[in-house]
């Protein structure tokens, strides 16, 4: 609004002034403006003396009650607001075409344009997370919210607006990418995807190549740690934003707001590809990460990658051997503390003899083992062959009685896998 200044502060001095601004609804300066202009003729307000009643009491009928003065006065300020709001919009705030409206339109039509807005408003999405999305468009369970709206200032309207745009744009955005890559947008729901998470992850998995489809977790951890054995010395996020590619045939529309949320991955990136950082504590544990991503929870891939991933370590241990002897061997070293192997020389039993009776054995270090890797099946049996084992033979291990070392030997030689000379397995 422009400002008046006061001819009193401007004889004090020429620097200061006063501004005094006009905070009366759009409604009213319109309609002012309009019969101080000549716009608006005499029987023209004469109508709108009539029109005004009827659209109170309606307006009141629609949110509650005619019959209570309190709710009048609402309506009253309801109908002023709906008024305002449309004029204003519909205008473009100019104050000629508003009054002209006014002319040339009843008042229940400009009200009606202004409650019409506020539905639209109501119908769009407020959330980005998708299992938030509502049904679009406005239904009857929407009445109390739009009673709110329709107190509300156009300000705070368009405020509200700009913001669901801008979530219905993410919402948009996060459905088109996974269109392309493999993933029924309807599923994004069940999985309690946010939009802007997916987005993220889309835009992460497609640095350095070209994504086929949305990653569950043992992709998207390998994609993390490719990520950081090419950042180097220097991270992908210091290089410019060129080293996240926006996707090919991204909607024009869609380009400004995945744009933000790429810069948003820029600035992820240092710590993304920091290899001091353990790659499922920075996803899951830490604060300004946990739900930033997304990834399929798909448990049965998650679960033959966990297998895998053990069986590697299972298999490296063992050597591939699965008999007791072999077993029991690695558990004892595992509990004294050696390194992993499924076979003693004879100097390296008596050293271990010697070990277990200077410091002792923890039997849960061979139980944990068996938890991590062994294969699930068979876990509970290897944790019986080594409790058996290990009641028996950790009094005869750690015993300082006369022969018991010859005592332990023979029981190793029995148990165990003992080399009867150097060569290693």
């Amino acid at each position: 609004m422009p400002s008046i200044t006061s001819p009193t502060s401007q004889a004090e001095t020429a620097t200061q002034s006063v501004a005094l601004f006009d905070h009366r609804p759009f409604f009213e300066k319109a309609l002012q403006h309009g019969v101080r202009h000549g716009i608006i003729p005499a029987e023209r307000l004469d109508a709108m003396r009539q029109e005004a009643p009827k659209g109170i009491v309606q307006i009141a009928r629609y949110f509650g009650t005619e019959f209570l003065r309190p709710e009048l006065e609402l309506a009253r300020d309801r109908m002023v607001n709906l008024i305002s709001l449309y004029l204003e919009d519909s205008c473009d705030a100019d104050l000629d075409r508003a009054a002209q409206s006014l002319r040339d339109h009843s008042l229940l039509s400009r009200s009606k344009g202004g409650a019409d807005m506020l539905k639209a408003l109501i119908g769009m999405p407020r959330s980005s997370h998708f299992g938030m999305q509502e049904a679009p468009g406005f239904r009857d369970e929407h009445i109390p919210l739009l009673a709110k709206w329709s107190l509300r200032t156009p300000d705070d309207y368009r405020a509200e607006r700009s913001q669901r745009l801008l979530v219905g744009q993410m919402v948009d955005a996060a459905r088109w990418m996974v269109n392309g890559l493999g993933m029924d947008a309807d599923a994004l729901a069940d999985a309690g995807a946010d939009a802007e998470a997916v987005i993220r992850t889309a835009l992460l998995m497609g640095i350095g190549r070209r994504p086929r489809t949305m990653p569950d977790w043992p992709a998207f951890e390998k994609q993390v740690a490719a990520l950081r054995k090419v950042s180097g010395p220097t991270p992908l996020g210091e290089t410019g934003g060129d080293a996240i590619p926006l996707p090919g045939k991204l909607p024009a529309a869609l380009r400004d707001v995945v744009e933000s949320v790429r810069q948003s991955v820029r600035a992820d990136l240092p710590r993304i590809c920091d290899p001091a950082l353990p790659i499922r504590r920075l996803f899951t544990q830490t604060p300004a990460f946990i739900g930033r991503y997304f990834w399929n929870e798909d448990a049965l891939a998650q679960l033959e990658a966990f297998e895998r991933q053990n069986s590697t370590a299972w298999d490296k241990a063992t050597g591939g051997h699965q008999d007791d002897s072999s077993l029991l061997t690695l558990f004892l070293r595992i509990a004294a503390g050696s390194s992993h192997s499924t076979l003693l020389t004879p100097a390296a039993a008596a050293s271990l003899v010697r070990k277990v009776r200077k410091s002792g054995l923890d039997p849960e270090l061979p139980r944990q083992f068996i938890r991590q890797h062994a294969p699930v099946a068979l876990q509970d049996d290897y944790l019986h062959l080594w409790d058996v084992f290990a009641q028996e033979a950790e009094p005869l291990l750690r015993s300082d009685k006369p022969y018991a070392q010859q005592d332990a030997m023979a029981l190793l030689r029995s148990e165990c896998n003992v080399a009867a000379s150097t060569t290693r397995r």
